[in-house]
């Protein structure tokens, strides 16, 4: 049976970089992000979310996320209403990945949001990974060109690290990247010896 290792961290702590070192050892990667994008092309998705939203949030049909972003994470009430929409069909989605990736002792399922949105309980290991708040928020403003208060404002509807740490088996220090792929390797042994003991 597949076991699924949840990875998850605050936006900015690098989860999908930890993600890529998984990937490079051989452990297929599912990213949330990446599967929410697709879902959210579906017939069904976009008529959702512009009957909750409108429509001024779509050209020619084509939903412009950072719109929604801006309106989402800004009001707690939206972002439920919006994950309401969209994680079913994730989870569905991932439901069919995992069915391809049978054969795999390991999978990563990256998601931001693990605790918030409950996944977390469907998982059989969970890694968090951290990094200071300034080198999050730095991180951001250069990957997703927007602003500090905007990242600030999606930092708070995300839980803090210790709230997440404190449900995790692994925590991942991802301020230096050399050493966090270190972690990633003691990790992996540590799954091996645990696969060989059950």
């Amino acid at each position: 049976m597949t076991k699924v290792i949840g990875l998850t961290g605050g936006i900015g702590s690098g989860k999908t970089t930890i993600a890529g070192f998984f990937n490079e050892m051989g452990i297929p990667v599912y990213i949330a992000d990446d599967g929410a994008k697709r879902v959210m092309q579906s017939a069904e998705i976009i008529e959702a979310v512009k009957t909750t939203f409108g429509e001024s949030l779509f050209d020619n049909n084509v939903l412009n996320r950072s719109k929604l972003a801006e309106i989402v994470f800004k009001d707690a009430d939206k972002l439920a209403r919006l994950n309401s929409i969209v994680h079913p069909a994730v989870k569905k989605d991932f439901e069919s990945w995992l069915l391809e990736h049978q054969s795999y002792e390991y999978v990563i399922y990256e998601a931001a949001i693990l605790f918030e949105s409950g996944r977390y309980k469907e998982c059989d290991y969970i890694i968090t990974v951290t990094a200071p708040e300034e080198i999050r928020i730095e991180r951001v403003l250069k990957r997703d060109n927007t602003t500090r208060e905007n990242v600030i404002n999606r930092m708070k509807m995300q839980w803090n690290d210790e709230k997440r740490i404190s449900l995790s088996n692994f925590v991942i220090n991802n301020s230096n990247l050399k050493i966090a792929r270190e972690e990633v390797v003691e990790i992996l042994k540590i799954l091996k010896i645990k696969q060989n003991q059950s």
